[in-house]
């Protein structure tokens, strides 16, 4: 073979100048010609390569690879990696109308509004205790005779409860009838001091009566009849239901031991149970509604008169106490009662009362309510204004900024929602974190984060979160500086050739 390429040499060289020259410059052109053809190729395939479809897992959103192929983790089939706009702004997405409109997306403006809401309690039926009185024993004595022996009965002011006899009562009625008749014996003396005297110790004797529990008409016969009487009948100084009896007959009582307990049912206290979450919009004097199990279909209504300052560590709830009129007796105490309260809320946790604009009320008893400044006509306490309570007034400049509460994303302590970006070609969406306020109803009090007027998706706002995800973007998951920080680092570039490597 050697010996043939160098016969071919041999004679190459015996041929003329000329056309071995010319030989040389037509194989110079070819050379150059095929560079020229060449270098466009290799550009568009550079161009070709930096347009590489990249795929993705639609569970795991950060493999990239550039063909596709089986998730390395999970094993489902990739998908295709559309790269959309908004780079400028990680958190934007543009999806086509066409996408949008499968994805049913809906948008609310932020707004400026007071928004009612509900607070549900349940609780119980109880007495009032300001309408409860004991019948006691004034005297030391023996209970002989029991009128009302049986809990249950009701009674009115005035009736006969109890016949005791005592023997200081005895003693004190002598008492009585001897100071008057030295009284009597005293009238022709020309001594006014002895008089004066006598006069005084009947007085002092009769208070002593009535102190004891003696009527003015008791004390009265005894004087007209000149003897003492031996027993001593005790009247309910109330109206009521008797709720408790504590002696029996002919059981002996001393000063102060109670015998009955006697309440008046035609107002009752109803104790709720309210929830920590739920003591924003709750305020004294607040009307609340109920239903009972009893009267079905009725509905109950009551003033908030009492909110417990201290919070029961084991139910973590809050004792509400509301009084409610009660004139014919429906209710019974001890009975279950589902309550709601309607607050309509403003910003700063306050509640709109238009009512009590400009009242003032008694901070112990929310049923007196008055024009001007003064004093309750019950306990004589001086009226504060419905604004040291806690309400205002309706105004426009105290309406909360609040959203719809389908339009957040809450994880955690982040709450994240999409704001449409207006004046856009395509349907335009950013994501933004905000900061929210408590739940009023079917809305967020909002604290910062968006402006009034802006639009915010309240729904499909979970679509298009996972689209984010999908593309590697802050979302909902992932706060901005990690996927910045995914974008630019192994998730961008190392970890998808690795992943290429374990593929391949």
């Amino acid at each position: 073979m050697n010996n043939a390429i160098t016969e071919k040499c041999s004679k190459l060289w015996k041929l003329p100048k000329k056309t071995l020259i010319y030989g040389l410059l037509v194989l110079l052109a070819a050379f150059a010609l095929g560079r020229c053809t060449s270098a466009p190729q290799h550009e568009t395939a550079l161009v070709e390569e930096a347009k590489t479809q990249w795929w993705t897992c639609s569970m795991h959103p950060q493999i990239h690879l550039p063909h596709p192929g089986k998730c390395p983790i999970c094993g489902m089939d990739l998908i295709p990696l559309e790269t959309g706009s908004g780079a400028d702004n990680p958190r934007e997405l543009t999806v086509s109308p066409s996408a949008a409109a499968l994805m049913k997306l809906e948008t609310s403006p932020v707004e400026r509004k007071f928004v009612p809401t509900e607070v549900r309690m349940v609780g119980k039926v109880d007495y009032d205790e300001t309408r409860t009185a004991y019948i006691a024993a004034r005297m030391p004595g023996r209970l002989d005779r029991l009128f009302v022996d049986y809990t249950g009965v009701q009674v009115k002011t005035g009736d006969h409860m109890a016949s005791i006899y005592s023997p200081e009562l005895l003693s004190a009625q002598q008492e009585l009838l001897q100071a008057i008749q030295s009284v009597k014996a005293l009238q022709n003396s020309d001594s006014s001091i002895v008089r004066d005297v006598s006069q005084s110790t009947v007085k002092a004797v009769r208070e002593k009566l009535r102190l004891w529990g003696l009527t003015p008409e008791q004390i009265q016969e005894i004087e007209a009849h000149g003897t003492p009487v031996d027993h001593v009948t005790l009247y309910s100084p109330v109206g009521g239901i008797v709720i408790q009896k504590n002696a029996q007959e002919g059981s002996y009582v001393k000063t102060g031991d109670r015998i009955y307990t006697v309440a008046d049912l035609s107002r009752v206290w109803v104790k709720l149970e309210a929830y920590e979450s739920d003591l924003p919009w709750l305020r004294y004097g607040q009307k609340v509604t109920f239903t009972t199990e009893a009267w079905p279909g009725e509905t109950f209504e009551g003033t908030i008169a009492f909110i417990d300052p201290v919070l029961n560590a084991a139910t973590r709830t809050v004792n509400v106490r509301v009084n409610v009129d009660n004139p014919e007796m429906k209710m019974k105490p001890g009975m279950f009662v589902s309550a709601v309260a309607h607050p309509l809320v403003a910003e700063d946790g306050k509640v709109v009362n238009p009512s009590l604009a400009g009242k003032w009320i008694c901070p112990m008893h929310p049923e007196v309510v008055k024009d001007i400044s003064g004093t309750c006509d019950i306990c004589g306490m001086a009226l504060v204004t419905a604004e040291e309570l806690g309400y205002v007034t309706p105004d426009a400049t105290n309406a909360p900024l609040v959203i719809p509460a389908s339009a957040p994303l809450i994880t955690g302590t982040r709450a994240v929602v999409y704001v449409e970006v207006p004046d856009r070609e395509q349907p335009t969406y950013e994501g933004r974190e905000i900061v929210l306020g408590p739940k009023a109803g079917n809305f967020y009090i909002l604290h910062s984060g968006l402006k009034e007027g802006e639009r915010v998706v309240t729904q499909g706002a979970f679509k298009l979160d996972a689209e984010l995800q999908i593309h590697a973007k802050p979302s909902m998951m992932s706060v901005a500086q990690s996927a910045e920080s995914m974008e630019h680092g192994a998730t961008g570039g190392e970890q998808p050739e690795k992943l290429n490597k374990l593929t391949k």
